[in-house]
């Protein structure tokens, strides 16, 4: 009997590889829109676990889960892989209003930034100053600064296509924005969300104060954009208006966490690694659905497919969750080190954190030769609309694994609803369409299927 079903297996798996690179396209297309596994997974991981800030309760939990999801999928082997990492918390939730010279306040939505110090107990009230950049900081210097709250009002810009793109040129203001600001005595930092949308949602996001003392560092928030352009506009108008907010966050311990890692082992080199990943750490306000629990599931769902569809890979297939993309990528530094010094070779590595909306292709940071073979694959792909394949980013978690050898690859799904939900409170299960997910799902693994048949 177990000899009839190895059989069995090895004639599905054979036949697999003597079809068309169209048929097996259209396969893995069909097998990932019918399951729906990764739209299972993700209402658990979402519903069941919710937000998994690093270092916390939920983040454990969300390993554990991850863990036994992949022993049911049936891989060759599945391990977790220690990493000590950073836990902020939250504390109570954050209040926040402005007041006029005439003593009017008006209450606004604001949220800490990730990894903020705590104001005062009892808050901290001071004048406001709006800037642009950090040359308008300096340009205001010491004198106009000291013992005010900075607020940095630069928006995402609405003319660019590419959203990451605009979001890349104001998030220095979010990430340094206490740094600069405590050099000229500022007390605090109020900071314009990154998003395109005017709403009353604020963004949280990490943050840095460098190389600043403990007893330099300053209180960091969000401020929702809705309530930025109004803040924006009393100032116009009084210039002596005060800002009041209390936030009661803190920083502790590094204290221990874990990668999730499955393989599929290769059939003919099983020492060179073809992996999928994403980050299983998220922000606390939603339940990290978009950013990034859809990438964990798309991932989960490639060697998924794999195993269902009984395609035996040449190379070993890896599924790795990194713990601590946010806010400090510890997850992802570690397991680089860790596969440097078992000497493994990755060939390629492709990440998902960039949403689950429907997919548009991917970037690749590689050798211009790469690409030319890659791009030749594309006529493969455009029956499912999959119409992008640029040089790019990677991704953060794959990044720390690049040589000039090998290959790291970002999925490229539809970007402009992204920010609506990034690192805010909307970003839930309910924002996820399970057919665009499941697309994306679909997309890695035929991408994987086809370096794993031909190589680099």
């Amino acid at each position: 009997m177990k000899k009839t079903i190895a059989a069995l297996a090895l004639s599905l798996s054979c036949s697999v590889f003597s079809q068309t690179d169209e048929a097996v396209f259209k396969t893995i297309y069909n097998k990932a829109l019918q399951d729906h596994q990764a739209y299972n997974w993700l209402d658990y991981l979402s519903n069941n676990i919710g937000g998994r800030l690093s270092g916390s309760l939920n983040a454990q939990r969300a390993v554990d889960w991850g863990k036994a999801s992949l022993e049911e999928i049936g891989l060759d082997k599945v391990w977790l892989q220690p990493v000590m990492v950073p836990k902020w918390i939250r504390g109570a939730k954050e209040y926040a209003y402005f007041e006029s010279s005439s003593g009017q306040t008006t209450e606004v939505n604001i949220c800490a930034l990730g990894g903020s110090v705590a104001t005062p107990a009892l808050g901290l009230k001071a004048e406001l100053v709006e800037v642009h950049n950090f040359e308008e900081l300096e340009k205001l210097g010491e004198a106009n600064i000291k013992g005010k709250i900075v607020f940095y009002n630069r928006p995402m810009e609405v003319e660019l296509i590419d959203t990451f793109r605009a979001y890349g040129n104001c998030v220095n203001q979010r990430y340094k924005g206490a740094e600069e600001a405590a050099k000229y005595g500022a007390v605090g930092v109020i900071v314009r969300s990154m998003s395109l949308k005017i709403d009353d949602l604020p963004h949280t996001g990490s943050m840095s104060y460098g190389d600043l003392p403990v007893s330099k560092r300053i209180p960091s928030a969000a401020i929702s954009t809705k309530q930025a352009d109004l803040l924006s506009h009393v100032l116009t108008l009084d210039k002596t208006a005060k800002f009041y907010f209390r936030q009661n966050c803190k920083q502790l311990e590094d204290v221990k966490s874990y990668n999730v890692i499955g393989e599929i082992t290769g059939s003919e080199k099983p020492n060179e690694y073809l992996i999928v990943g994403g980050h299983l750490d998220s922000w606390d306000l939603g339940d990290g659905a978009h950013d990034d629990g859809a990438g964990i599931v798309q991932s989960m769902e490639v060697l998924r497919l794999f195993k269902t569809l009984n395609i035996k890979p040449k190379h070993s297939i890896r599924v790795v969750m990194f713990m601590n993309e946010e806010n400090g990528l510890r997850g992802a530094t570690e397991y680089a080190k860790v596969a440097k010094e078992k000497g493994e070779t990755h060939v390629v590595s492709l990440e998902s954190d960039s949403g689950g909306f429907t997919p548009r292709g991917f970037s690749f940071d590689c050798q211009d030769s790469t690409l030319d073979k890659v791009s030749t694959w594309t006529t493969l792909f455009k029956p499912y609309l999959i119409h992008y394949f640029e040089k790019g980013h990677g991704g953060a978690d794959v990044g720390p694994l690049k040589t000039n050898a090998n290959v790291t690859v970002g999925l490229r799904p539809d970007s402009q609803r992204y920010f609506d939900h990034h690192h805010a409170e909307s970003d839930t299960f309910e924002a996820i369409n399970s057919r665009e997910l499941e697309l994306g799902a679909a997309s890695m693994t035929a991408l994987i299927y086809m370096f794993d048949k031909y190589g680099i």
